[in-house]
């Protein structure tokens, strides 16, 4: 069984290089990373460049047969982050085939975000955006909104880190690259939550100042100072990498 769905809008030259799961699987282009799992091709066509990416596993242990597949919850969650008004690569095609029940092959097709960068990459190269404290505060507000409003639908990233973080030259912030995402509740909500969080401060406190990083939180939170419950969650945000970096 074959399932395969293309955007609306996409070219007609488009829609036939992306036609089914054989052209796709076909196709060639640059390759940008892969892993025993999947792999990323960067195809252009027609001046317009996109991410293709292959899926030929599920993911770990009972998955290829029960459960959601690993690329059909990527592009879920991508069209998850769209409803939610979260900026995100649009997708263009996507799709799975399963052979006598079991996942046997599927796919992820997003257009390119132009003239973007990820966070992990500006702070290796020590990009002096990083420097500027209005710069950081404008991405640091957007990346706040997002992160709360998966929160608030009980949705957890669980891969929030720098390099699934994109900005443009204009400031403006993209997420991206989330299969392993998904919807919690009561305490392993709270737990993921902290997990998130954590992720991006990994980064964040060797590139920006306590007071910068507590300002994100606080922007996160929409308040202006910490409460009670706040400071114990931050100590859990500070601890929980601690011994395993």
């Amino acid at each position: 069984m074959s399932q395969w769905n293309l955007a609306e809008g996409l070219s007609a030259e488009a829609a036939a290089l992306f036609g089914d799961l054989d052209r796709v699987f076909a196709l060639e282009g640059e390759w940008i990373t892969g892993d025993p799992l999947s792999e990323v091709l960067r195809v252009e066509h027609q001046g317009v460049r996109y991410y293709v990416k292959r899926y030929w596993g599920a993911g770990k242990g009972l998955r290829r047969w029960f459960g959601r597949p690993r690329v059909k919850a990527e592009w879920q969650n991508l069209r998850h982050f769209d409803k939610w008004g979260i900026p995100t690569a649009p997708v263009v095609a996507w799709g799975l085939e399963r052979r006598i029940g079991a996942f046997h092959r599927g796919a992820l097709i997003t257009r390119e975000l132009k003239g973007t960068v990820d966070l992990a990459d500006l702070a290796r190269s020590g990009d002096p955006r990083l420097a500027d404290a209005r710069w950081v505060d404008r991405v640091s507000r957007q990346l706040a909104s997002a992160t709360r409003s998966l929160h608030q639908h009980h949705f957890a990233h669980n891969d929030l880190k720098w390099r699934n973080l994109l900005v443009d030259d204009a400031g403006a912030l993209f997420l991206i690259d989330c299969p392993t995402g998904t919807f919690w509740w009561g305490p392993f909500l709270r737990y993921r939550v902290i997990k998130d969080l954590a992720c991006l401060d990994k980064v964040a406190k060797y590139h920006l100042s306590r007071s910068q990083r507590l300002r994100f939180y606080l922007q996160y939170r929409e308040r202006s100072r910490l409460s009670a419950a706040d400071k114990r969650r931050v100590r859990h945000i500070l601890k929980f990498f601690e011994g395993r970096e």
